[in-house]
């Protein structure tokens, strides 16, 4: 008798940037758990991101939008010293045992998400701004919009500094523009033009790709 297929999930590997570089490694491992606490609370999650071992997170998806979402409030929520590069897998997870540490999980989503963090890596020499890639378990050639628009997205944000962090979080949290200047010190008007200056397309980008799948 045929076993029936898994279903298709969206695993998540995560890896501090630099992490060797900050100045203290528990108060970096504090900051990473303050942003895995907001995007945990901003996206629904089959298995919700959390540290693992040394500067790792991982999570698990059920659609790609959710995933690529998840990945980059990470990224908004971290202070301007700090950032993540995230690989993410499409496929199948299996849970093969249990430990102390909770269910242990196999399965090619897994492998893949290890493939795509080591690739973004990878790449990311050659593209600084890069830090999320996806690999999926099947062997379709098809143009991948999903890894072009996060190629774009990831560069936009990485040049944002820490108030244009704040800023674009802020409004996807539901803050309102003047809420935000007033969190800031600084005028609506100012608000405004960081919003007019990359804020705004990231934002509506991350709407347009909000019902996309994988």
């Amino acid at each position: 008798m045929n076993r029936p297929a898994s279903p298709q999930l969206h695993a998540v590997i995560g890896d501090l940037v630099g992490s060797r570089e900050q100045a203290s490694r528990s108060e970096a491992q504090r900051h990473l758990t303050t942003a895995l606490a907001v995007a945990n609370e901003m996206v629904d999650a089959e298995q919700p991101l959390e540290p693992t071992i040394g500067d790792e997170l991982q999570g698990v998806y059920a659609d790609l939008s959710s995933a690529m979402l998840a990945t980059v409030l990470v990224r908004l929520a971290l202070p301007e010293s700090m950032d993540c590069r995230f690989g993410i897998g499409v496929g199948g997870i299996e849970i093969v045992g249990e430990s102390n540490y909770g269910l242990t999980q196999d399965g090619p989503a897994w492998w893949s998400a290890r493939q795509a963090v080591d690739t973004a890596k990878d790449r990311s020499r050659q593209l600084p701004g890069l830090r999320t890639w996806i690999v999926r378990d099947d062997t379709t050639e098809a143009p991948d919009m999903a890894q072009a628009y996060l190629l774009v997205r990831d560069d936009l944000v990485s040049g944002f500094d820490g108030r244009q962090r704040r800023i674009a979080l802020g409004q996807l949290r539901g803050r309102s523009l003047t809420q935000l200047a007033a969190d800031e010190g600084i005028s609506p008007s100012a608000v405004s033009q960081r919003h007019r200056a990359g804020i705004g397309a990231l934002l509506e980008s991350i709407a347009q790709a909000s019902g996309g799948t994988a």
